[in-house]
């Protein structure tokens, strides 16, 4: 899956303040291993805001699809392989990214019948 954004040293970011539950925190660190969580932390917010943006173009392509799921939207999403808007009650699907994110597909992008 290519991002939008490239990552920078730790002396080119600002330091951010948050507050995490004592648990949160420690499963946090056991996930992201050799990674750290604060590095695991900042892929996830990434993630989050290239699937959210109102801007974006096709972010992944088709082959990358693991699995899908039928859906029906709840809000307006755009299809991360076609740019099409899907609107709330459409029909949808959320595809699975090597990645582990669902991210929204439209209906007929994947070239499946349902």
């Amino acid at each position: 899956m290519q991002t939008l954004h490239q990552p920078l040293s730790t002396t080119e970011m600002e330091v951010t303040s948050i507050r995490l539950e004592r648990d949160l925190k420690e499963k946090l660190k056991a996930i992201s291993g050799h990674q750290g969580y604060q590095a695991l932390i900042r892929d996830v917010l990434w993630n989050f805001v290239e699937t959210q943006s109102t801007d974006a173009q096709a972010e992944i392509e088709s082959s990358e699809i693991r699995a899908s799921i039928p859906a029906i939207a709840y809000k307006e999403q755009r299809c991360m392989l076609t740019g099409k808007m899907i609107r709330p009650q459409e029909e949808m699907i959320l595809g699975l990214t090597p990645k582990g994110i669902l991210v929204p597909l439209c209906i007929d992008s994947l070239g499946i019948n349902n």
